[in-house]
């Protein structure tokens, strides 16, 4: 929101300085960006009169001009076209710099005839592009006159950021009234006195909607005026709405941008001898064209409010008006419309068709019902003013919506919810300053919320209210209560369990990606996904249209990338969310990889082999145990997903509901789809199934050694073929958990004198006395220990 001190001042009584009101507006809720002095860069130039302009002497394109400066006349060399005499300009004596050229000014001769200063552009003072001219300054101002005050700009520029919910200080009156309320000054009463109508308008309003879509535009309001002459709009008006970046169009068109900004007040203008018939204000249709003001033609659908004559189309409400029924210097009559919009449909429409209007920027934030006729009689007097005229009566359809219900208010609360003392007296001077109307009673208050004020809506925003005009200043600073000696650790254990994965699996040679978290369904389908309720309506890319249902995709598609760039050789990657529906139980948060190309690179002590199942299954397992899971404990079975090599991969969990982690090489019907090259190994960590991490104090445990020598025996069982290695590593731990420290298997091997549907399954368990040494009765008396539970567990038998 941009705004001049001068324009301020139209409807704040104060004697601040640009400097005090900006620190007020911060301390009140409303950040400053920056205060513009606009006529800084000009104290050194002044109004200067041309007494005479002579043709050159030595060149045609050049005039010798007599310049009065209040002080002395000198004489200038000046190429402007419209440099004559009689005229006044801004002039830059010798010892300045020109703003636009960087120019250093000084006596010099130019074609033979000497020049003591400059009459400057507009481009040369920096205003605009302009520099077929000289500017040219009203007669009014006197010789000697300082540049910045005859070209309006010795008025500080105001730049408010104003927060979504302030639709109210959209408007100068708005900002106004809340420094009136802080105590800043007085804010001025508006005039509104009604304009009578001297003739029944030929045009009229319907509001075509039903009840499910009248709030579409509830309230609308118009008046012919017939008779004005339209054309430029006076110098003031001019000058505010440069300032604040609008291009001055015509005295119509610029009264509907002032009010805009003036008010908060957005309105539009027809020109009425191009509207055929009445106006209608309807839903508009499927396929409806439109070619706005801004001269672009855009196709509307069914959800947006337009107007219409009886023929088609003539503006978007709350949006833009159209191009055919503007305003030009022939208009001689208008019909001057005020209405009031559904803030949602106008938001929708603004985004489907890309237009950001100053009407939108506005009505979506919410404006002032009861403004609205009002609104239309204060740009009624205005039009008159400015164009001449002769109004007709109001022609109004719809009606203002009822007020807000009214809010229970205790003044105690503000000391309890900001920690500001403040009387209650004082409160109520706040509030009604802010317009709110107040039924006080014993404690307890009833607060009627103004209409321009559609974000109050409970007592803590009325709490709000105070505190902020009293100033956020004098909340006091509070430090939080200190409730242990040692702070508690900053981040919760969910995040701990995603920065500990990120950390194994960075120290074990993959990179980290950070992929989107959305996927093009073509590619969702084979991991599960391209489920409807996963399908984006609004996508940022026409590609980018499914939320993923496994990070796995995403890192392929970074592997294709990498290896069209050869480097085949990838290990990457990602902690992060992937989804199953779209309730927040379906999303989970997974640390998962993929390796592709070779397992290590070519080396002379190291044969270099492709990635297999193995690498990523350790992967897995490195999270795991990293994370506090007993990895010992957990079961392998051979049930993973199906996007995974049926034979080449497998789950680990501690049973067929609790999954912690599947891994593998991928299925090459699915590395085919994505365009990949195998092989291509993955795993997937399902981080919110892992078993709560021990207390601190057990992971501050000693690590318990001995000093005792460990030994190490090695066992062969032939079991059943489909008895796995697992399921004998179990049976071996069970058989002596409190000594064995480490089982390994070293060998597997099936066929030949093993005999059909058979295997061999070598171990090495490791044994660590802790008491005292094992005799050889005892390491006997351990041994058959294990071989009867391997036997009982699995069927199995020592290999003979």
């Amino acid at each position: 929101m941009k705004f001049t001190l001068s324009w301020l001042s139209d409807h704040l009584e104060t004697q601040a300085s640009a400097t005090a009101i900006a620190e007020r507006l911060t301390m009140i809720g409303h950040e400053v960006e920056a205060v513009h002095d606009r006529g800084r860069e000009l104290g050194d130039f002044f109004v200067a009169a041309v007494l005479t302009a002579e043709p050159h002497p030595n060149a045609d394109k050049l005039r010798v001009c007599t310049v009065d400066t209040g002080a002395e006349r000198l004489q200038v060399v000046c190429g402007a076209p419209n440099a004559r005499a009689g005229m006044k300009g801004i002039f830059a004596p010798v010892g300045t710099t020109v703003p636009g050229t960087g120019l250093a000014l000084k006596r010099a001769a130019i074609r033979g005839i000497e020049s003591a200063g400059m009459l400057l552009s507009a481009r040369e003072l920096n205003l605009s592009d302009d520099h077929t001219g000289i500017i040219e300054v009203a007669p009014e101002f006197a010789t000697g006159t300082p540049g910045a005050v005859a070209l309006g700009l010795a008025d500080p520029l105001f730049d408010v950021a104003i927060t979504p919910n302030r639709g109210d200080c959209l408007g100068v009156r708005g900002i106004a009234r809340d420094l009136a309320a802080a105590g800043l000054g007085r804010l001025k009463p508006l005039k509104l006195e009604p304009v009578a109508g001297s003739f029944a308008s030929p045009i009229a309003v319907k509001l075509a909607f039903d009840a499910e879509t009248a709030n579409a535009c509830s309230f609308f309001a118009g008046r012919t005026i017939r008779g004005v002459r339209n054309g430029p709009s006076p110098r003031w008006m001019q000058e505010r709405l440069s300032a604040i970046g609008l291009r001055p169009i015509s005295a119509l068109v610029d009264t509907t941008n002032y009010l805009t900004y003036d008010l908060n007040r957005p309105l539009h203008v027809f020109d009425a001898a191009k509207v055929r018939g009445d106006l209608r204000v309807r839903l508009s249709r499927d396929g409806e064209m439109l070619t706005a003001l801004n001269g672009q033609t855009y196709t509307l659908d069914a959800q947006m409010t337009v107007i219409t004559d009886d023929i088609e189309v003539e503006s978007l409400g709350a949006v833009m008006g159209g191009a055919r029924t503007g305003c030009t210097d022939e208009t001689t009559t208008v019909f001057l419309e005020s209405a009031l919009f559904d803030p949602i449909r106008t938001a929708r429409t603004g985004r489907t068709l890309g237009i950001l209007s100053d009407a939108r920027f506005r009505f979506e934030r919410g404006i002032d019902p009861s403004f609205l006729i009002d609104g239309l009689e204060i740009a009624t007097r205005i039009v008159l003013e400015l164009c001449g005229g002769e109004p007709s009566e109001m022609v109004i359809a719809g009606a203002a919506p009822p007020p807000k219900p009214v809010i229970r208010f205790r003044p105690a609360r503000v000391e309890a919810l900001t920690g500001i003392t403040i009387a209650p007296a004082e409160s109520a001077v706040i509030l009604e300053a802010l317009g709110f109307t107040l039924d006080q009673g014993a404690g307890t208050w009833m607060v009627a919320p103004p209409p321009w004020r559609g974000d109050v809506d409970s007592e803590a925003c009325l709490v709000e209210e105070v505190a902020r005009i009293r100033g956020l200043e004098h909340i006091p600073a509070t430090p939080l209560p200190v409730r242990e000696v040692v702070p508690g650790p900053a981040l919760s254990p969910e995040q701990q369990r995603r920065a500990n994965a990120k950390r194994v699996l960075a120290a074990r040679g993959l990179t980290e990606a950070v992929t989107l978290s959305f996927l093009a369904g073509t590619e969702a389908e084979p991991f599960g996904g391209a489920s409807p309720a996963l399908r984006l309506t609004n996508p940022i890319s026409a590609d980018l249209d499914q939320m993923r249902p496994s990070l796995v995709p995403n890192l392929l598609t970074a592997v294709r990338r990498n290896a069209d760039r050869g480097l085949r050789d990838c290990a990457l990657f990602e902690v992060g969310p992937q989804y199953s529906g779209i309730e927040p139980q379906d999303q989970q948060i997974v640390a998962a990889g993929v390796r592709s190309g070779r397992a290590n690179h070519r080396h002379w002590a190291v044969a270099a082999r492709p990635v297999d199942a193995f690498d990523v299954k350790a992967d897995a397992l490195g999270v795991l145990e990293s994370l506090g899971t007993a990895v010992e404990r957990l079961k392998l079975t051979a049930d993973a997903p199906p996007w995974y090599h049926p034979g080449r991969s497998g789950t680990l969990g501690f049973g067929p509901k609790n999954v912690l982690a599947v891994f593998g090489e991928l299925h090459p019907a699915v590395l085919e789809h994505l365009g990949v090259r195998g092989p291509v190994a993955a795993f997937e960590v399902f981080l919110a199934a892992l078993p709560a991490r021990r207390s601190r104090r057990a992971d501050s445990q000693a690590l318990p050694l001995s000093s005792l020598q460990p030994l190490e025996r090695d066992f062969a069982f032939i079991v059943d073929a489909d008895v796995t290695a697992e399921a004998v590593l179990a049976a071996v731990r069970r058989a002596e958990a409190k000594l064995i420290s480490d089982i390994r298997v070293f060998d597997v091997f099936a066929g030949g004198a093993i005999g059909e549907r058979k295997k061999s399954i070598a171990i090495s368990v490791v044994l660590q006395p802790v008491e005292k040494t094992l005799t050889d009765a005892e390491i006997e008396a351990i041994a058959g220990r294990i071989v009867a539970s391997v036997a009982k567990a699995t069927g199995g038998v020592l290999r003979s």
